[in-house]
C-alpha cells in the first residue's frame, strides 16, 4: 500500500503534466490561431449591394394602368404602367397636322419654282429672238442706207427719177424706225429675263425657307410622339419591383420617382476592412461568405477590387486633417466581393443583407 508521500508525489506528477499538457495545447492554439489570422482576413462590416434602377416618369399625367405589384419578378423591356395619353395624342394631331399644313405650302412654291423657271426659259428664247432681229434689222438698215447713198448720187446726175428716190429714202427710214424698234424690243426681252431671274431666286429662297420652316414642324411633331411614347414605362432589367409609390388614377410628374426595380442576380457584397488588415489583399483572391439569413450557408466569391479611398473621404463631410485636431483611428477601405456565378441559384442575395467574408490570403 504506496504512503501518503507517494500518492502526495503521484499528484504532483499529474499536476505537472497537466499543466505542460494545457501549457501545449495553448501554444498550439495560438500558433493555429495566429497562422489562420495570418491567411484568413474577415470583418463583420460588410453588405449586399446591387444595381437599383429607380423608374421615373419622363411626362406628367395620371397614371392609367399599373400592371405589377409590389416584389413581383419581371423581365426586361415589360410594361410596367401606363399613363394617360389622351393630352399626349391631341398634341401629336396638331403637330401632325401643322405639318401637312406646310407641306401644302411647300408644293404650292414648289410649282411657283417650276413656273418660275419655265417663264425664265421662254424669257431666255425671247432675247435670243430679239438679238437676232436687230441683227437682221441692222443688215436691212446697212443695205438701204447703200440704196439711198447709190439712189441719191444716180438723182443728183439725173439718171434716176425723183419717185425712185423717194422710195429709196423711205425704205432707209423705214429700215432706221425698225432697227429702233428690235433695239427697244431687245431692250425690254433682256429686262424680262433679270426679272424673271429675281422672281426664280426669289421663289427658291422661299422654298428653302419652306423646307427649313417643314424640320422644324416634323420635329415638333417627333418629340410630341416621343413624349406619347413616354406614357408607357418598361422594366429597364429583370428584377424584382420594390418601393412602389403609385396607384391608378395618381397624378404624377416628370423625373417623380414611382419604383424600383431591382435586379437580384447581378448582386456583390461591400465589406470595409479595416486598413491594417488590407497588406496582403488582392483583386483575384477567394472570398468565403457567410449570411446571417442564411445560417450555416457559406457562398463562394473573389475579391474584385479595393476602394481608392477610404469611406470617410468619400462622406459628405471628409475629414480636414489640416486644422491640428487630427486623432488618429484606423480607417476603413471598402473591398468589392463578387461572387461566383451559379454558386447556389436557390438562396437569394438581397440587397442590404449582413454577411461575414473571410478573404483567404494566398501565401
Amino acid at each position: 500500500m504506496p504512503s501518503p508521500g507517494d500518492l502526495v508525489n503521484n499528484h504532483r506528477i499529474k499536476l505537472t503534466f497537466l499543466a505542460i499538457a494545457v501549457v501545449m495545447i495553448g501554444i498550439a492554439g495560438t500558433y493555429f490561431y495566429i497562422r489562420y489570422k495570418s491567411t484568413h482576413v474577415s470583418t463583420d462590416d460588410a453588405y449586399v449591394t446591387g444595381r437599383i434602377h429607380v423608374i421615373a416618369s419622363k411626362v406628367p399625367g395620371t397614371v392609367k394602368t399599373l400592371l405589377v405589384k409590389d416584389n413581383q419578378f419581371v423581365k426586361k423591356d415589360e410594361l410596367l404602367l401606363e399613363i394617360d395619353e389622351k393630352d399626349y395624342e391631341v398634341r401629336v394631331r396638331e403637330a401632325d397636322s401643322s405639318v401637312n399644313t406646310e407641306q401644302s405650302r411647300l408644293s404650292e412654291i414648289s410649282m411657283k419654282v417650276d413656273v418660275s423657271r419655265k417663264q425664265y426659259t421662254e424669257a431666255r428664247y425671247r432675247l435670243e429672238s430679239a438679238r437676232a432681229n436687230l441683227k437682221l434689222q441692222e443688215v436691212q438698215l446697212k443695205q438701204a442706207d447703200l440704196d439711198l447713198k447709190r439712189a441719191d448720187k444716180l438723182f443728183k446726175k439725173g439718171i434716176v427719177p425723183e419717185d425712185k428716190y423717194e422710195r429709196a429714202k423711205t425704205a432707209y427710214d423705214t429700215a432706221t424706225a425698225q432697227v429702233d424698234a428690235a433695239r427697244e424690243q431687245l431692250n425690254q426681252a433682256e429686262a424680262s429675263l433679270e426679272t424673271q431671274k429675281s422672281v426664280i431666286r426669289q421663289s427658291e429662297s422661299s422654298l428653302r425657307s419652306q423646307s427649313a420652316n417643314i424640320r422644324q414642324k416634323q420635329e415638333i411633331l417627333n418629340a410630341e410622339a416621343l413624349k406619347k411614347s413616354y406614357t408607357k414605362i418598361y422594366a429597364p432589367s429583370d428584377g424584382y419591383v420594390t418601393k412602389k409609390s403609385i396607384e391608378v388614377g395618381n397624378q404624377v410628374q416628370a423625373g417623380q420617382p414611382l419604383m424600383a426595380v431591382v435586379p437580384l442576380e447581378d448582386v456583390w457584397v461591400v465589406a470595409n476592412y479595416k486598413e491594417t488588415q488590407l497588406e496582403k489583399v488582392k483583386p483575384g483572391q477567394k472570398v468565403k461568405i457567410g449570411v446571417d439569413t442564411y445560417s450555416g450557408k457559406v457562398f463562394d466569391g473573389k475579391v474584385q477590387s479595393i476602394m481608392a479611398g477610404t469611406g470617410s473621404v468619400f462622406s459628405l463631410f471628409p475629414p480636414e486633417n489640416a486644422t491640428g485636431n487630427y486623432v488618429k483611428v484606423v480607417q476603413r477601405i471598402p473591398v468589392k466581393i463578387v461572387l461566383e456565378k451559379g454558386a447556389d441559384p436557390n438562396h437569394l442575395l438581397r440587397v442590404g443583407m449582413s454577411v461575414e467574408p473571410t478573404i483567404l490570403i494566398e501565401e
